[in-house]
């Protein structure tokens, strides 16, 4: 057996990266290379295989396609994927198709859509069709972003033998992804991570055909985003006001990264919990908590009841919502411990005014309801964890509820699309779950569909 392997998956853990490596086995007898992941939805394979050479092997795009050379997302993909298969050939390779007729393979890519300058969205066709045969190759797809995963799977098609000549064999695949959003978390706040991690992360998240970073990328511990708007937020609320924070610039080269690989970046601005950073540089944000009649000099959630919280919020997703393309904002929503309010005279009063009565869920749909509402006007579709689903009877604001808390989280899925809301699932993927190190088959065998509505 001939070992094939790819990096399918980098996570990070503060400055190391842990990796996980999926095998891919071709056998020699048999000659067929059956390692595309995931498994398209339709593949077939022959013995039949055609040698490549990398000096005469080229990518070009079909006389009928859309996009033409001038294509960045696809005249960058043509060079990092002749890498990936060629890894001894980087930057030998010639981006000009032979004329005459010699040992040359091309593979044509034809697009129906022009959507070069764009990013990749919640609506975008990912769908793609790929036939290798001898000395040609012919992927045809709705779009760009569809094509980035079938030069994915061509990749995954090449191996070597003994001698270390290059193969592929000929393979007629149909596919689309099985769900729109498939996603990828990674926590800035608690672990900074390196620039350079994060970009390594989507490098894997591509060659899995993941096609969400979800960026929670501020929380209780720091608040490394650096705002032009409120630079005090990450100047007084990283873990170092220089080093331990994502600047701009650096905001735009992941958004960039993402974009040249078909993954949108979408990024979570958790509120009213998990907001301790947010208070050190933004002040009268948070809840003065009281003991007694005094103030004890703790804080809690953002304060509900002032109208400088409404004020911030706004001004802030609006820089956020110029900063970032994607039309999907993450608002939170989740854990909100209402001990501070209880205790806080003026959030009481504020409870009274309102006819809230003593019930501080209420106080939380109130202030969830004002955030999404901002966001809306900005044009952008709010997520929200399912906390704001579950303990709100008020939902005729939400639009997308993202389920992480167990048990029986199909419980809450099938709850949540009754109510005619949009899902994601994230429960049974957390990595941090009870259970024997690397165990890592309930992850393959959860089924998100497995409930009745």
């Amino acid at each position: 057996m001939q070992t094939v392997f790819r990096l399918i998956l980098s996570c990070a853990m503060e400055v190391d990266r842990c990796k996980l490596i999926l095998l891919f086995f071709t056998s020699l007898c048999s000659q067929t290379a059956s390692g595309v992941w995931p498994l398209p939805q339709s593949f077939s394979s022959s013995p039949e295989r055609f040698s490549l050479q990398p000096e005469a092997f080229y990518f070009a795009h079909g006389q009928d396609s859309a996009a033409k050379g001038g294509c960045s997302v696809l005249d960058e993909a043509f060079k990092r994927y002749f890498g990936l298969i060629f890894p001894e050939y980087i930057g030998k390779q010639n981006l000009s198709p032979r004329t005459t007729q010699d040992l040359s393979f091309t593979v044509v890519i034809s697009v129906d859509q022009d959507d070069c300058q764009g990013y990749p969205a919640q609506d975008s066709s990912e769908r793609y069709n790929l036939t290798v045969t001898a000395e040609h190759g012919a992927l045809n797809a709705e779009s760009v972003w569809g094509a980035l995963r079938g030069l994915e799977s061509f990749s995954q098609l090449v191996y070597q033998d003994n001698s270390g000549t290059y193969y592929v064999n000929k393979t007629v695949i149909e596919d689309f992804p099985r769900f729109p959003f498939r996603g990828i978390l990674l926590d800035t706040s608690r672990h900074y991570l390196p620039l350079q991690t994060i970009l390594k992360t989507l490098d894997g998240m591509a060659y899995s055909k993941f096609n969400v970073f979800h960026w929670h990328i501020v929380d209780d511990p720091s608040f490394p985003y650096q705002s032009p708007t409120f630079p005090d937020l990450s100047s007084k609320g990283a873990y170092h006001p220089s080093t331990h924070i994502y600047t701009q610039t650096d905001v735009q080269r992941v958004i960039s990264y993402a974009r040249l690989r078909g993954i949108r970046v979408l990024p979570e601005f958790d509120s009213p919990g998990h907001t301790r950073s947010w208070g050190k540089g933004q002040p009268d944000l948070l809840t003065p908590c009281y003991s007694g009649s005094s103030p004890n000099g703790q804080f809690g959630p953002v304060n509900p009841s002032m109208a400088s919280t409404y004020q911030f919020m706004s001004t802030l997703f609006k820089e956020v919502s110029l900063v970032f393309p994607d039309s999907f904002i993450h608002l939170g929503g989740d854990e909100v411990d209402f001990t501070c309010w209880r205790s806080n005279p003026d959030v009481k009063a504020f409870m009274k005014e309102m006819g809230f009565g003593s019930d501080f869920t209420r106080l939380e749909a109130f202030y969830m309801e004002r955030i999404v509402n901002m966001t809306r006007a900005l044009n952008r579709t709010a997520i929200v964890w399912q906390d704001v689903f579950d303990y709100h009877e008020k939902r005729s604001f939400l639009s997308v509820v993202e389920v992480w808390r167990q048990p029986c989280y199909m419980c809450k899925v099938r709850r949540a699309t009754k109510a005619g809301l949009r899902v994601i699932l994230a429960a049974p993927w957390y990595l941090d779950q009870p259970g024997p190190t690397h165990n890592w088959a309930p992850f393959y065998n959860v089924r998100p569909l497995n409930f009745k509505g």
